[in-house]
């Protein structure tokens, strides 16, 4: 059992042109999802073909870039988004390359626990770290890190700042097939944080965002119209898809992999 709660994410009638037509009304909305004994936050994936325009609006949601026309707004009050409200993964983790793994989560600490002493501090980045199988790599630079280790770094570091949303870019590209689920069992527990915690992938890969999602958007082209928007919205809870660590041996979920690749 579960229940779509108050909408806690809303895009309406975002615009995006330059030369021409980017992204064409984009609409729709996040809902609190709960289930009954549980910790369930929501992990929702925005899945386009390259080249749809799936970086203008990862800037677009995460208040880094303003669209022509519409809004997005954040929270219970639906609040127009301010740059720095979502916590964001790019593809190239952003870190400080010149400090130590603990460094840059203390980084992320700064105004999130101002009144922590240091100690409370360092203990806090030491539980996580352990949760995240990084604590014996925290005195190390991000350079001596694999590419799977820093994502997790930069994950970590976002939801060491306090952000309820985490906004990912193209999260699996580059992956191998095991550490690929590895980032899958880190998502599902980092939406598990908190009932609020809110994970927006914004991916190509549609078995894996499909895999761990309750709701999917899915952004591509309409014939005769210009720039991309919203074509289908899947809802993978009422389906029967939604949490389940073994869906990926599926048949009607693969089948639904399938079926869309060939919509997109």
């Amino acid at each position: 059992m579960y229940k779509k709660e108050e909408i806690i994410l809303q895009v309406k009638g975002v615009n995006l042109t330059y030369d021409r037509p980017i992204l064409r009304d984009i609409n729709f909305d996040i809902h609190n999802v709960t289930r009954p004994g549980m910790v369930t936050g929501q992990i929702v994936s925005l899945i386009g073909r390259s080249g749809i325009g799936k970086t203008q609006l990862f800037r677009i949601l995460s208040g880094l870039l303003t669209p022509n026309s519409g809004t997005v707004c954040i929270d219970a009050d639906l609040h127009p988004v301010v740059a720095g409200q979502i916590g964001v993964v790019p593809q190239n983790y952003i870190l400080f390359n010149h400090r130590t793994i603990l460094d840059n989560f203390k980084i992320g600490l700064r105004g999130a626990v101002e009144k922590s002493t240091e100690k409370q501090k360092e203990e806090l980045i030491h539980d996580y770290a352990e949760r995240f199988e990084l604590k014996e790599h925290l005195h190390k630079y991000p350079a001596q890190l694999s590419g799977g280790q820093r994502q997790r770094v930069s994950i970590l570091q976002q939801i060491l700042t306090g952000h309820k949303f985490i906004l990912m870019d193209e999260p699996f590209s580059g992956l191998d097939p095991v550490i690929k689920d590895k980032v899958l069992e880190l998502m599902v527990s980092v939406a598990s944080l908190s009932e609020l915690s809110t994970i927006i992938i914004i991916s190509h890969d549609i078995e894996s965002a499909l895999a761990i999602s309750d709701t999917a958007f899915i952004l591509a082209n309409q014939k005769g119209k210009e720039g991309s928007t919203i074509t289908e919205t899947i809802d993978l809870m009422s389906m029967g898809f939604s949490w389940n660590p073994d869906i990926k041996q599926n048949k009607n979920f693969q089948e639904l992999v399938s079926q869309m690749k060939f919509r997109m």
